[in-house]
């Protein structure tokens, strides 16, 4: 890769470090990320991977910008309400970063078609609210053979956990299935703090950049906890389940689907 004299400039912080370099920054440049939800953790992620060079990044979501929004989707400003949250997102990452080419994908990431969505990408960010769309991601990221990096937040606490094929579980055989429904707050009933969010968005930045350039470990067979009030980080570590319905050895998942059903 031949940077020029700008590109040298700009991510000249990544070009001094053994971990990355110049080998490193092609892969970034050369790499594919796909983030599922331009919200709260979608939003610092996406910053982050745009600033670090990646040269193709995705935006799916189907939602409006709101004024609720905007305490910690950084993605969107107060000019933006109103208007989809795909479109306020890549003009965001467009601005800081004129080397990324931005996808997006408006509307709902359903069943039908996920597939299909996450066919053309090389990492997965799940930054989704709600549980059904997180299974839903999960199953189709196995099925495919595509690795995902997991987050949620709610009020002042996060996790994050990082699924690679044959590396360690996947967020079914930890989680199971969905809660039933109303069983646990949403963010708008619970609240959120939103530098936690951006916390645990940064986080799965992180677990892209590094499996992109293979630097470090990544959160593969661990849970990694975050708890605001304390500022303490905690690790737990996962094991595959071997009767997990999609990535056991006698699946009974074998295609995606919406909602949780019986198997």
């Amino acid at each position: 890769m031949e940077l020029s004299a700008e590109q040298t400039q700009r991510y000249s912080r990544h070009l001094v470090m053994k971990e990355l370099g110049v080998s490193g920054q092609e892969k970034l440049r050369k790499a594919k990320v796909l983030i599922i939800g331009a919200g709260g953790l979608g939003s610092p992620a996406a910053l982050y991977l745009a600033a670090a060079g990646i040269g193709s990044i995705g935006i799916a979501d189907g939602d409006r910008v709101e004024l609720s929004n905007l305490q910690r989707q950084i993605l969107h400003s107060t000019a933006d309400i109103g208007r989809p949250k795909v479109d306020s997102a890549r003009e965001s990452l467009e601005r800081l970063n004129p080397d990324v080419q931005v996808k997006t994908h408006p509307g709902p990431v359903n069943a039908g078609n996920i597939m299909e969505l996450i066919a053309a990408y090389d990492f997965i960010l799940e930054c989704t609210d709600n549980f059904p769309a997180k299974f839903l991601i999960n199953d189709a990221c196995v099925l495919s053979q595509k690795p995902f990096c997991h987050g949620s937040v709610i009020r002042f606490f996060g996790q994050v956990m990082t699924y690679v094929p044959g590396q360690g579980p996947c967020y079914r055989c930890v989680f199971k299935s969905p809660p039933p429904q109303n069983a646990v707050p949403a963010a708008k009933q619970a609240g959120v703090i939103g530098a936690a969010a951006g916390m645990i968005g940064c986080l799965q930045a992180l677990e892209a950049i590094k499996y992109i350039t293979g630097a470090g470990d990544l959160l593969t067979g661990q849970l990694l906890t975050f708890d605001a009030l304390d500022m303490d980080f905690q690790k737990i570590s996962l094991q595959p389940d071997p009767d997990c319905p999609v990535c056991g050895p006698k699946p009974a998942i074998l295609k995606p689907f919406d909602c949780e059903q019986p198997l």
